[in-house]
C-alpha cells in the first residue's frame, strides 16, 4: 500500500470562490457549510464564494471560510475510502488535520477556528503587528540577525516553510529593520499583506484564555500521525497535543522540519487538500531531489477527480 500524507493550507491561500463546485457537487459538502454557519453565525458560504475578498481577509472570518474549504475537499476524499497514514496542516490548517486524524468533530473543530480567529483578531487591535517573508537566507542566519538587532521593539521567526524561506513577525519597525538586514545579506524581502503580527509574543494575551476554551473540547486518541507545527515533529498524545494547540498561536510556525519529518517516514503520495497551492509549492523545494514522491492538490472537482483517478491505479 502506498503511504499518504494529507496536507491543509491555512491564511494565505484563500480565493473568491474557492469551494464552490464542490458546495454546488455534494449535499454533504453543502451540510458542511451549514455546519459552518451554525456554529459561528458568519456566512461563509457567501464569504467563500461572492467575497468580496477584503471581507474574506478578515482573519475573524478567514479562519473558518478555509476550514470549511478543507473540510469540504477532504470529505470527498474520504467518501472514495482514501485515508491518510499522516496528516499536517500549516497554522489555521493544523486543525483541519486534527479533524482528519479524528482527534477533534466537525463542531469542535468549527468551534475553536472562530474562537482562534476572534482572539487572533482582538490581539492585532491592541498590538499592530506586521511580517515580511524573507528569500534566500537559512533559518540560522535569520536568527543570528534577530538575535544581533538593537531594537525596542517585537521580532521573531513566525513560519520557516523551506531551507531559504522564512517569514519574520512582530511590531512594524522592527520587522521593517531587520528586513532591510537582512536585504543587505542578499536576501529578497516581502512585505506581506496581514492584519496582526501573527505568531509572535504579539499575540500572547490571547493564550489564556484559548487554553481554557481548548479545555472544553473533548480530545480523541488520533487515528494517523500527526506532525505539529510548535514541533516540527509528530506528537500523538492528547495533552500534548492540547498544550501544543494553544502555543501555535505565539510560536513559529516549523514548516520545514515537519515536512523533513514527514519524508523520512517514507511517504510516497502527498496531497494538499483546500484552497490554493501554497503548500505544494513548498514542498517542492523541501523534497530531496531523487524524491519519487508523487504530490497532488485538491481544490476543485477537476482536481479531486484527477487525484483519485491516480490513487487508484
Amino acid at each position: 500500500m502506498k503511504k499518504i500524507a494529507f496536507l491543509f493550507p491555512g491564511q494565505g491561500s484563500q480565493s473568491v470562490g474557492m469551494g464552490l463546485d464542490f458546495y454546488q457537487e455534494y449535499d454533504f459538502v453543502r451540510e458542511i457549510f451549514d455546519t459552518a454557519e451554525e456554529v459561528t453565525g458568519l456566512k461563509i458560504s457567501e464569504l467563500c464564494f461572492k467575497g468580496p475578498m477584503g471581507d474574506l481577509t478578515k482573519t475573524i472570518n478567514l479562519q473558518p471560510s478555509i476550514t470549511a474549504v478543507n473540510l469540504a475537499c477532504l470529505a470527498a476524499i474520504e467518501k472514495q475510502g482514501i485515508k491518510p497514514d499522516i496528516s499536517a496542516g500549516h497554522s489555521l490548517g493544523e486543525y483541519s488535520a486534527l479533524y482528519a486524524s479524528g482527534v477533534i468533530p466537525i463542531e469542535d473543530t468549527f468551534r475553536l477556528v472562530f474562537k482562534r480567529g476572534e482572539l487572533m483578531h482582538r490581539e492585532s487591535t491592541k498590538h499592530k503587528g506586521a511580517m515580511h517573508a524573507l528569500i534566500g537566507l537559512s533559518i540560522e542566519t535569520v536568527q543570528k540577525l534577530i538575535d544581533n538587532i538593537q531594537t525596542k521593539g517585537v521580532v521573531s521567526v513566525a513560519n520557516h516553510n523551506a531551507e531559504h524561506q522564512i517569514v519574520i513577525t512582530g511590531s512594524p519597525g522592527s520587522v521593517k529593520e531587520l528586513a532591510s538586514i537582512a536585504a543587505s545579506h542578499k536576501a529578497r524581502a516581502i512585505p506581506l499583506k496581514v492584519s496582526g503580527a501573527w505568531h509572535s509574543e504579539l499575540m500572547k494575551g490571547a493564550v489564556k484564555e484559548f487554553e481554557e476554551f481548548l479545555g472544553t473540547v473533548s480530545f480523541n486518541n488520533p487515528e494517523c500521525s500527526i506532525a505539529h507545527n510548535v514541533t516540527g515533529d509528530f506528537n500523538n498524545g492528547l495533552d500534548e497535543i492540547r498544550a501544543i494547540m494553544a502555543k501555535q498561536l505565539y510560536n513559529p510556525v516549523r514548516w520545514h522540519d515537519s515536512m523533513c519529518r514527514i519524508v523520512e517516514k517514507k511517504v510516497d503520495i502527498f496531497v494538499e487538500i483546500g484552497p490554493g497551492r501554497v503548500l505544494s509549492g513548498l514542498l517542492k523545494k523541501i523534497l530531496p531531489k531523487n524524491s519519487h514522491c508523487k504530490i497532488y492538490n485538491v481544490n476543485n472537482l477537476k482536481s479531486f477527480e484527477q487525484f483519485c483517478k491516480a490513487v487508484s491505479t
